[in-house]
């Protein structure tokens, strides 16, 4: 991908877990060739980007005042427009709301990292803007991004606080450190790190509150305490008042500093939260998780998942006092080995390796990055079909289409035109989905697309009713007269039955772009239509090339169903269909003989619910055998999945039929559209009749030959499935050309 021009903006950049991830996420992506550069109030930090090679402006976005944000505001916004960056990151809610407002005006990717959770009262909540795209620091902000700002799941990117495991390194010395303040190396020295500021220092100020009572039990006992800020001088004079008392150096308040390294490294055992104390792990000290927000106590492996959970940060965890303190600095210094805590130690560093490297950071970085500047920058597709019904045969094609041209070219931006985008958001991730009932969305959509693509299935066709045929083509039309590109992409075709319907179809496929087709029986119907359009190609249905989930997980779905597979499973898939009222008499007597003759599991698979799962019923309350049905809510990557456990699959659903040739499962089809019988033809498999009259006796016997002959079944399915799943992947190939 594009190696970005990024300018992150923050309010400062003095000691602090959100300035030091800055720092570190500069630095490494400056490393991967990406262009870097900072803008802040500046700060301690200043110096170490600048040997780094990043560009440093400095922009007074420390303080919410009306005149230093409009100061901001205009230096930024200058700073943007001669610079012109590919992509704005911004880390805090200032520089956010700033960024937000310049991005009106000026082009780029606006970005966001959300590192801790802001007072959302008195309208504070309309000073934040979280971007295109968001990065929360722990699980714990994903979700207060979604509760208190609406933010959609699907723009949020969980990260870590990457630490740089050369600098943090039981290898640094903290000699220079020792030296500096007059350490004395024979006796215990604690290290503490943070923001010396009023909503940032209860952990400091318990410390030194109770350095007198430390000093009592621990001989000799440092507190080494690093930071800076609004209550730096208060916490001095008391640390002061201390060492004074005590009558000698207890207390060490080192100011701000950037050789956080070598201050972890001068200590014994660290106390801190957040981003120092994943330092502290990665240096191997034994750690004390302690911060404003709550207390963890003595990191080990139990308190791992507690501490991922809200990131190190301790939301949520009880909250900090001395006593607390007092009990795990003891424990560490006084009650367990030197072996005991260098395990501790090497613990903590496996977890850094394991979890919070800076490279891990900065690869998700990188990903939020992509995916932001593709919707800004990259191809837009508009997709169009039977999506939002419920139907899995639909949705497996909407999914698959969408994944193979994600693997094409990551860049393009896919809009959805859906009967339901909340659901098809929330269940496939799927960033920008349109109610496909709005007009005015549904053109604005069409408008901002590159290329509409109606998507799979029998879209173009009058058998369930004119309204759905002129819908889609209302859209393809809508499409041209806008100058849009138009693909028909792997559609079925026809039946078309209305001369007035056939010559609306003629007119308005022959104006599209490229049109591949799912099989040689719609080129027939287009044909027989006097299409002329010569971009036209058979291909094979999209999801021949679909994902499937992996067995052990299709398994474990069928047992949660309450699906025996002890023995043999017959998969059936009913649909109702118009005038056929024998269809729940004809299956009933099709899967008892099944399961007297065979002794096999029968198992109902709802492709469309409710539909579906009501004529299954109907099937099932005529049976004298148990039968069960799959009808919860699958995705059409764990129904396929489950189909692969089934040994023959009876379907008059299309999509059923081809999930199960996927799976290289033995088939028969039940007719009830061309569709139908032209798939089985292409096959070579058996059909238990039209659904008008379905007989029963060659259904049954239809089965019995096919498991006499099982291998060989499978071995002909096998080889048409290869040729199939080949052709399904051409229309990706004549895609991409249309994206040329």
């Amino acid at each position: 991908m594009k190696k970005y021009k990024i300018l992150m903006t923050t309010m400062g950049l003095d000691i602090g877990g959100a300035e030091t991830h800055i720092v570190e996420l500069a630095k490494e992506l400056t490393k991967r060739g990406y262009d870097v550069s900072v803008a802040s109030n500046g700060g301690v930090y200043v110096e170490e980007l600048e040997a780094a090679g990043i560009r440093h402006f400095e922009v007074p976005m420390n303080v919410r005042n009306v005149s230093k944000m409009y100061q901001s505001y205009k230096l930024l916004k200058k700073i943007i427009k001669d610079e012109k960056f590919d992509i704005v990151h911004s880390h805090a809610r200032i520089p956010g709301f700033i960024t937000g407002i310049i991005n009106r005006s000026e082009k780029f990717t606006f970005v966001t990292s959300a590192h801790w959770v802001f007072n959302t009262s008195h309208g504070l909540k309309y000073l934040t803007n979280w971007g295109q795209k968001v990065i929360a620091v722990s699980e714990d902000i994903k979700q207060y991004l979604i509760d208190n700002y609406n933010t959609p799941e699907e723009n949020i990117y969980v990260t870590i606080n990457g630490i740089d495991t050369d600098k943090f390194s039981p290898e640094i010395t903290g000699d220079d450190v020792i030296k500096e303040f007059n350490i004395n190396p024979d006796f215990p020295v604690v290290s503490y790190v943070s923001r010396m500021d009023e909503d940032r220092s209860l952990v400091a100020e318990q410390l030194i509150d109770y350095a007198e009572e430390l000093d009592k039990s621990i001989e000799g006992i440092q507190l080494l305490i690093t930071g800076d800020g609004n209550s730096f001088d208060r916490l001095k004079e008391k640390a002061d008042a201390v060492n004074k008392k005590l009558n000698r150096q207890c207390v060490i308040m080192t100011g701000g500093r950037t050789d956080i390294n070598k201050i972890i490294a001068a200590g014994d055992i660290f106390v801190g939260v957040s981003r120092s104390a994943l330092e502290a792990m990665a240096a191997a000290k034994p750690v004390i998780v302690a911060g404003n927000e709550g207390y963890i106590g003595i990191f080990s492996e139990d308190k791992l998942e507690k501490a991922q959970e809200n990131n190190f940060c301790c939301r949520g965890c009880e909250l900090s006092n001395g006593e607390l303190l007092v009990r795990d600095i003891k424990q560490l210094l006084l009650d367990i080995t030197d072996e005991e805590k260098a395990e501790l130690g090497a613990y903590g560093r496996e977890i850094i390796f394991k979890y919070y490297s800076v490279k891990k950071m900065a690869d998700d970085c990188i990903e939020m990055y992509d995916d932001a500047y593709s919707m800004n920058n990259g191809k837009k597709i508009l997709m169009s079909g039977y999506y939002g019904f419920n139907n899995s045969g639909d949705e497996a094609i909407l999914t698959t289409i969408y994944k193979n041209i994600k693997k094409m070219d990551k860049s393009i931006s896919i809009t959805v035109l859906s009967k339901n985008p909340e659901e098809t958001r929330a269940k496939y991730g799927f960033e920008n989905v349109v109610y496909r009932f709005d007009l005015f969305k549904v053109l604005k959509a069409i408008k901002k697309c590159d290329i509409l693509l109606s998507g799979g299935g029998s879209l173009l066709q009058d058998t369930t009713s004119t309204r759905s045929l002129m819908y889609y083509l209302s859209i393809i039309k809508a499409a041209k007269m806008m100058n849009k590109k138009v693909m028909l992409y792997a559609n079925g075709i026809g039946p078309v039955s209305k001369v007035k319907n056939r010559n609306m179809v003629k007119n308005v496929v022959n104006k599209a772009d490229l049109i591949t087709l799912r099989e040689q029986d719609s080129m027939d119907e287009l044909v027989s239509m006097g299409i002329t359009n010569k971009n036209i190609y058979v291909t094979a249905d999209p999801v021949f090339t679909m994902d499937i989930i992996p067995y052990y997980r299709s398994k474990e779905l069928l047992i949660k169903a309450g699906i025996p597979t002890t023995k043999g499973i017959v998969g059936v898939s009913v649909r109702n269909w118009k005038g056929c009222d024998t269809i729940p008499e004809r299956f009933a007597q099709i899967c008892d003989r099944i399961h007297d003759e065979y002794n096999k599991t029968i198992v109902f698979i709802v492709m469309h619910n409710p539909a579906d799962a009501n004529i299954s019923r109907q099937v099932m309350e005529k049976m004298h055998s148990q039968a069960y049905i799959l009808d919860g809510q699958y995705t059409p990557n764990e129904l396929i999945g489950m189909i692969g456990h089934m040994e023959v699959i009876l379907s008059m659903r299309l999509h059923t039929l081809i999930f199960a040739t996927k799976q290289r499962i033995p088939i028969i089809g039940f007719v009830y559209d061309p569709k139908i019988s032209n798939y089985m033809k292409l096959l070579n498999a058996p059909d238990g009749g039209n659904v008008e009259d379905i007989d029963v006796e060659k259904t049954v016997a239809a089965y019995g030959n096919i498991l006499e002959n099982y291998k060989d079944v499978v071995e002909n399915l096998d080889d048409v499935a290869k040729q199939l799943e080949e052709k399904a992947e051409l229309n990706e190939k004549y895609l991409g050309t249309l994206l040329k």
